[in-house]
């Protein structure tokens, strides 16, 4: 026992020593969309970050697909990126953004419960395994990057997976909304937050028929909001991230909204969670760690996906242009405000946008099509979007002009 809170202590004092090694600047540090003075709030700033689910690299789980790799090492850092931005959105649903993990305190059972949604094991709804297989499925289609399990993803391809296996995610309810030609359509969120069922779409009729006189982020919804997870995949440059753009993306990070950023440089995927100055502040997925055992229903021994040690920092001009952000809205208010902070300092004060926030769906876009649900039992992963209704290529990003 000494030993390990011996190694407990020593993880902290690395930590320590990093906020030691900050920037001699006097810029805050923002953590999802959190502000910390690090001459007064740096217990704080230590204590934000640790409380941030963790996921990485695992071996020795069952094999993917009966008889796929058992090991995620050297592939799997995006798809374990996008677990990372998913597990915030529903710890902010289920506990909420000031929510601070203690080692040494008993957790709440949601917390517990939201843990089991990412072990690596088939039934866990966001497993490695499920979505793994979701992307080699992709694949096998002709969409995405034509890559099977066992190969490195980008951001859009992950996010698109994770809109689809939320929707066999009872639990949590939760709508993941990805936008698509950088442009993010209120009336599109609109329809998509409602719960999908084979009547639901009489509800969707009527609604759209409603609607049709009223500003949509304004207007009364006559179904209950469900939470969401806004996902805006950008390529912003070529090679690699225009300059013009970095402080927009930096005002991301400011937002009370903030879920992170997924990104990272070719073939590195990390999970970017706020910024100091010009530094961007992520925690790295790279590292190889046993696979979690538990059985369903139980506490999760959870020492292992909190990071206890440095956390990483770059340089935001280091910063690969293709990334995907990320935001949760838990109510109609709270995206109703991300809205207006868009409009305010993204958009007004930008001549060059990141992104474009409209009303309506575009008239030459094809139709919306909320996604829905399959009426057949299944895990999720067989069903993935046709080819000509997916737009998960690096390629296929429009790029950001100057």
């Amino acid at each position: 026992m000494e030993a390990v809170l011996a190694k407990y202590e020593n993880q902290i004092n690395a930590f320590s020593e990093f906020l030691e090694d900050l920037p001699d600047v006097d810029e805050p540090v923002w953590i999802l969309g959190a502000r910390y003075d690090l001459k007064t709030k740096k217990s704080e700033l230590l204590s934000d970050v640790r409380s941030r689910l963790w996921f990485t690299y695992r071996k020795k789980f069952s094999p993917i697909g009966g008889t796929g790799p058992s090991s995620d090492a050297g592939w799997g850092c995006m798809l374990r990126c996008g677990q990372m931005i998913l597990a915030q959105a529903l710890v902010c649903r289920h506990l909420g953004r000031d929510w601070r993990w203690d080692p040494e305190k008993r957790q709440p059972k949601e917390y517990h419960r939201i843990l089991h949604c990412f072990l690596d094991k088939k039934d866990s709804c966001y497993s490695i395994h499920q979505m793994g297989i979701a992307v080699h499925r992709s694949a096998q289609m002709g969409v995405g990057e034509g890559k099977s399990v066992g190969e490195w993803y980008g951001p859009n391809t992950v996010a698109q997976v994770l809109k689809k296996l939320a929707l066999f995610d009872d639990w949590n309810t939760l709508a993941v909304y990805v936008s698509m030609d950088n442009t993010v359509v209120i009336e599109d969120i609109s329809k998509s937050l409602f719960l999908i069922s084979h009547v639901t779409f009489i509800y969707i009729a009527l609604y759209t028929l409603l609607s049709l006189s009223k500003q949509l982020h304004t207007s009364q919804r006559p179904l209950d909001w469900r939470p969401l997870l806004l996902v805006i995949p950008l390529r912003m440059g070529i090679n690699s991230i225009n300059p013009v753009y970095i402080q927009a993306f930096k005002e991301c990070f400011k937002m009370p909204q903030s879920c992170g950023v997924l990104g990272g440089k070719p073939n590195l995927a990390y999970y970017f969670i706020g910024f100091i100055d010009d530094e961007l502040i992520y925690l790295d997925p790279h590292t190889t760690q046993q696979a979690v055992d538990t059985e369903s229903g139980s506490a999760v021994d959870d020492q292992s996906y909190h990071c206890q040690r440095t956390p990483h920092r770059m340089k935001i001009t280091s910063l690969d242009p293709s990334v995907a952000l990320g935001f949760f809205c838990k109510s109609e208010e709270d995206f109703d405000s991300w809205c207006d902070l868009v409009q305010q300092e993204l958009l007004k004060k930008r001549n060059l946008r990141m992104f474009e926030l409209v009303e309506k769906h575009p008239s030459h876009w094809p139709p919306f099509v909320p996604p829905t649900k399959p009426e057949v039992q299944t895990t999720g992963a067989e069903f993935i979007e046709s080819p000509d209704k997916l737009f998960e290529s690096e390629e296929e990003f429009e790029i950001l002009n100057v």
